[in-house]
């Protein structure tokens, strides 16, 4: 089916079982808002659930709304060394950790200007991890509507702060002795902790509070 949806970073798992599940269009004609996933991913460490957040370089007031893919990325911040060292330390006893860091690792050390960019060259890294044909070049919105017909609107799922009813399989992660297990995490948790067990956990995710 096709299904609408926002490129983030390193997706969360509901949003890239999505991806996997349906032929998605990238909405990229949207405007910039904060507290969402467009900007941030959420791991698991020692504590339990653990932000991360890509700084953005913010324009003066009199410029208005921004779109998502005008949105630069703040590079005068060490952000990029700082979180590969937090996934460093969150995941380096994990399974598969060993396995995909020199897939992941070169994301952090090559700057990029733009988060669009950025966030689909994530998805791209994941993709070609788990050997699955994602096609990041295609079938992008050229404008924004509002209530789009004939294509499922996933949009939702970019929101960092809408509660969601998430029936997930539960699978064994780092610190589990410590916390409860944490649901819809980054996709960078399941990768790490499955690896190629990873692709048929988000072919049978469930899916259907997409329809709710």
């Amino acid at each position: 089916m096709k299904t609408l949806l926002h490129p983030t970073y390193f997706p969360n798992l509901i949003s890239f079982a999505t991806i996997i599940q349906n032929e998605i269009v990238w909405e990229v004609a949207d405007n910039f808002q904060k507290q969402t996933y467009r900007n941030r991913c959420e791991i698991c460490n020692d504590r339990g659930k653990h932000l991360l957040s890509i700084p953005i370089s913010h324009v003066g007031g009199s410029v208005g709304r921004q779109k998502y893919k005008d949105i630069k990325i703040d590079n005068g911040y060490a952000w990029q060394r700082q979180h590969w060292r937090t996934l460093q330390t969150a995941y380096r006893t994990s399974p598969y950790f060993e396995f995909y860091e020199d897939d992941i690792a070169p994301l952090y050390k090559h700057s990029f200007n733009f988060l669009l960019d950025f966030n689909f060259k994530t998805i791209e890294v994941i993709s070609e991890s788990l050997q699955l044909n994602i096609d990041t070049s295609k079938n992008k919105t050229e404008s924004y509507v509002i209530t789009p017909e004939d294509i499922l609107d996933a949009r939702f799922l970019v929101s960092s702060k809408i509660k969601m009813n998430i029936h997930q399989n539960e699978y064994e992660q780092v610190f589990g002795d410590r916390h409860n297990f944490i649901k819809n995490t980054s996709i960078l948790d399941l990768l790490f902790n499955e690896g190629p067990n990873a692709v048929q956990y988000l072919k049978t995710q469930d899916l259907s509070l997409l329809n709710a």
